[in-house]
């Protein structure tokens, strides 16, 4: 080699050296620049994180930057856009910017702490992350209420409002199924329409009422009854809890079932009445009142009732007086029994009769009005 060739050699090696330090000053670490305000936050198990990334290009060369992900944990998707578009590498002119967004989906099955990543464009420049996940995370479904306990009778229906979250990655689709005692009807809504199973997004939940209607004739107690949402993979229940105060309800009638009687006036008739606890609660304090014809009355032995337990009867006794100037005909007196829970009414009808006295007294008066026309004929009658 001569020493010519070797002259040239060493100038072309100086040339390219010093070209290569000049594109790497006009392109360095300090004049590429990847920016986000959100380098660490903090976030729920499953939920999506939208970063918002500026590829800024401060140095005097176009750059062609492949953008990747180093560092983020198995499990762990994401995507890059820019406008509508997927990306894997950005081109910016000298002196610009573009603009490009990471999203981020965090697992559900994620154990809680802080996990570090970075957002890199080539050799250019990289762009550190934080995200704190703050609780553990899980892969399963949740179904609960926040008010899983009710009281009433049972003539009421018990409505509970439960949330059902599907903490899985796919849409789920849950049968709804309760275990109610036989007799009692249970209802599920979503979205105001009577269901048996309901869809639930990845991720998502949706409200469910849970109307509960229990058998009119049961014991007032404390009654349980689990409900649950089952699909193939995954499924969730808690206990409904209603608590049975019993009905309130009674009957008053007479042992024969009649309801009418004669009377006189100015006399008074005692009458057998029975009150039944047709309920399945005790029955306490019940009064005895009663709306009675002018001039009647009406007085009860006893005045009250303190207690009546479901199924059972009592006898009580109402005395009726007829007003003294009642005319012959029919009376209606109504008779009441009440407490707190119930009530019940019953009609007694009373015909009254004239007393005999009074018949004795018109027959009288009829005989004697004969005679003295027959004594003013006989004394007048040939005038």
């Amino acid at each position: 080699m001569s020493f010519f060739t070797k002259r040239l050699g060493l100038i072309a090696v100086v040339l390219l050296c010093n070209f290569t330090l000049n594109s790497y000053a006009s392109t360095g670490a300090d004049s590429v620049i990847l920016y986000t305000p959100y380098t660490k936050i903090t976030v729920a198990p499953g939920q999506i994180i939208d970063y918002p990334i500026d590829l800024l290009n401060k140095s005097q060369e176009l750059i062609n930057a492949d953008l990747t992900i180093s560092g983020l944990p198995a499990g762990w998707n994401y995507s890059m856009k820019s406008s509508v578009f997927t990306i894997r590498q950005l081109s910016v002119l000298p002196g610009q910017g573009k603009n490009f967004n990471l999203t981020l989906e965090v697992p559900l099955k994620v154990n809680k702490g802080s996990y570090r990543f970075r957002v890199m464009a080539g050799n250019f420049a990289v762009l550190p992350l934080t995200v704190v996940v703050s609780e553990q995370g899980t892969f399963r479904t949740e179904f609960m209420s926040e008010q899983p306990n009710m009281q009433g009778s049972t003539t009421s229906t018990f409505s509970f409002q439960a949330s059902l979250k599907n903490r899985t990655s796919e849409k789920q689709m849950y049968a709804l199924m309760a275990d109610a005692p036989g007799g009692w009807t249970v209802t599920f809504k979503a979205n105001y329409k009577n269901v048996t199973s309901v869809e639930v997004n990845a991720n998502s939940d949706v409200d469910v009422t849970i109307d509960i209607d229990p058998p009119d004739m049961i014991e007032a107690k404390t009654y349980k009854i689990p409900v649950r949402a089952i699909t193939t993979t995954t499924s969730a229940s808690f206990d409904l809890e209603v608590a049975i105060t019993g009905s309130f309800s009674m009957e008053l009638t007479t042992p024969t079932g009649l309801l009418s009687s004669t009377i006189t006036a100015g006399d008074q008739k005692r009458i057998e009445l029975i009150i039944r606890n047709t309920g399945t609660a005790e029955l306490n304090d019940i009064k005895l009142t009663s709306s009675n014809p002018v001039n009647w009355e009406v007085t009860f032995d006893p005045k009250s009732v303190v207690k009546l337990e479901p199924g059972n009867g009592t006898q009580v006794f109402a005395t009726i007086k007829a007003a003294k100037q009642a005319i012959a005909g029919d009376y209606v007196t109504h008779i009441d029994a009440r407490t707190p829970g119930a009530s019940a009414r019953t009609s007694f009808r009373m015909s009254v009769k004239t007393p005999l006295l009074w018949g004795w007294v018109g027959i009288l008066i009829i005989v004697g009005a004969t005679g003295t026309v027959y004594y003013l004929f006989r004394k007048y009658g040939r005038r």
